[in-house]
């Protein structure tokens, strides 16, 4: 049995870690957990991409879930994507915390009711300014958070967006090349579109292979990557909104 005073945490990986990642940081989980962890918590990994998903006996026994990226889309039909979306709707029935990162983000929306597809814009690569909504007084996760700003520059890699958020749900923020930036339910779904846990360096190593891939060309590769010098994320505040949703602060 947890102790009651004991947070625990699960990260679902829906990406396999590169070997940049493995070399310098030793996997994408010790970098979730050196952005949202805290001293004295527990958090498990669970690589849902491989068809790893906590029992359905163990979910009440953690605070709170995190879904990563993906370079798979979140509308596709995969087996391990449906158990995904089938663990959201039980988390969401548990009114357990889930905070969607990028594909997290629009997996979380998939499952809940809403629509996700390719962003019209096509994709977005680099550090964006994000806006936030006028009014966050909904957002009683965000009183813990001191002083956030209106508008925080944050990391992103996508090609797919939400379309449609689901009926309850609440946008957040957008930018201006992405309408919904971020989305609540309630006080225990969050998605974000962007990538509050990657450092410059992991999406400059990710550009490369990108471009290694062919999934994106070299010159767009190049003008990325000059662009992201420029430009710097405000990792601080991301940071802190996902630990006040994650721990209830």
């Amino acid at each position: 049995m947890k102790d009651s005073s004991e947070k625990r945490y699960a990260l679902l990986l829906a990406t396999k870690d590169s070997d940049y990642v493995k070399k310098i940081y030793g996997g994408y989980f010790p970098v979730f957990v050196e952005a949202f962890g805290d001293e004295g918590e527990t958090w498990d990994l669970y690589r849902a991409i491989e068809g790893e998903f906590p029992d359905m006996e163990e979910l009440d026994s953690y605070d709170g879930f995190v879904i990563s990226g993906s370079p798979h889309d979140a509308y596709g039909n995969d087996l391990w994507i449906l158990r995904l979306c089938f663990l959201i709707q039980t988390l969401d029935s548990m009114q357990k915390r889930v905070l969607g990162i990028c594909f997290g983000h629009q997996v979380l929306c998939r499952a809940l009711g809403g629509r996700v597809g390719k962003a019209y814009g096509g994709w977005d690569i680099g550090v964006r300014k994000v806006i936030m909504a006028e009014d966050l007084s909904q957002c009683k996760f965000l009183e813990g958070v001191e002083e956030f700003p209106h508008s925080a520059p944050i990391i992103e890699c996508h090609q797919d967006e939400v379309w449609e958020v689901p009926l309850e749900a609440e946008v957040l923020a957008f930018s201006e090349k992405t309408g919904v930036e971020m989305f609540a339910i309630g006080d225990h779904v969050l998605g974000i579109q962007g990538h509050p846990e990657y450092t410059k360096d992991i999406l400059h190593n990710l550009i490369d292979r990108l471009a290694n891939m062919s999934s994106i060309d070299r010159a767009f590769a190049d003008d990325a990557k000059r662009r992201l010098e420029e430009a710097e994320p405000d990792r601080s505040s991301w940071v802190k909104l996902c630990k006040g949703f994650l721990k209830g602060r």
